[in-house]
């Protein structure tokens, strides 16, 4: 979605070359995807809300959002690159990585919202996307995953990326925002040093570290 309710404090150092090789200090990057083809802060009712909410989850990547160019240097000598295999982070994993092998895994999806019955507000999608994360992480979830088991798959997500990490020496991820932070979240406590801030922001990037500098 349009926004997430990660913390913000600081600015996005700039990512770092990922060509770390095998047995030095380990990288993995979480990228956001680029811009979906959708509108992105259209005012609607909680019933406009919930079709928002599929309609971004079928949109690709807007023609016009490229990578930048920091992003594409990070990403320039990349074997393989992992993506949710939604389109909007496929199309974004295949703009940013061309030469690279994109390994779709569905673990990577988004921790989904659901529009809150609000009756009588008409809001910007943007901030819909806001208070029905609120409410998710306050037990609103309808028939869709939970917080506790998001962060479940946040730990298995974390398992591939540092399986990938020990292999290549870096691990690069193009998906979604908030399911990024909480994959964050989870390197931290295993000791990754993060460079950088996740932020709703697309094709914001995240560096996670590991080892001696």
């Amino acid at each position: 979605m349009p926004q997430q309710t990660a913390p913000l404090a600081e600015n996005l150092a700039p990512p770092q070359r990922a060509s770390a090789p095998a047995g030095s200090s380990g990288r993995i990057v979480l990228i956001r995807h680029g811009q979906p083809r959708i509108a992105i802060a259209p005012r609607t009712s909680h019933h406009g809300f919930r079709s928002y909410i599929g309609d971004y989850e079928e949109a690709g990547l807007d023609p016009g959002s490229l990578p930048p160019a920091a992003l594409r240097e990070l990403a320039r000598d990349l074997k393989t690159v992992f993506t949710s295999g939604r389109k909007r982070a496929h199309e974004s994993a295949a703009l940013l990585a061309p030469a690279a092998r994109a390994i779709a895994e569905p673990l990577f999806v988004e921790a989904p919202l659901a529009a809150p019955p609000i009756p009588l507000l008409r809001m910007r999608v943007t901030k819909w996307a806001v208070v029905a994360r609120l409410l998710w992480h306050a037990g609103y979830h309808p028939g869709i995953e939970d917080y506790a088991r998001a962060r479940t798959r946040a730990r298995q997500a974390a398992d591939i990326l540092i399986a990938r990490m020990a292999e290549d020496g870096v691990a690069v991820l193009v998906a979604h925002g908030y399911f990024n932070f909480l994959i964050g979240r989870e390197l931290q406590r295993r000791g990754f040093r993060r460079t950088g801030l996740h932020r709703a922001k697309f094709w914001n990037a995240v560096t996670y570290e590991k080892g001696q500098r």
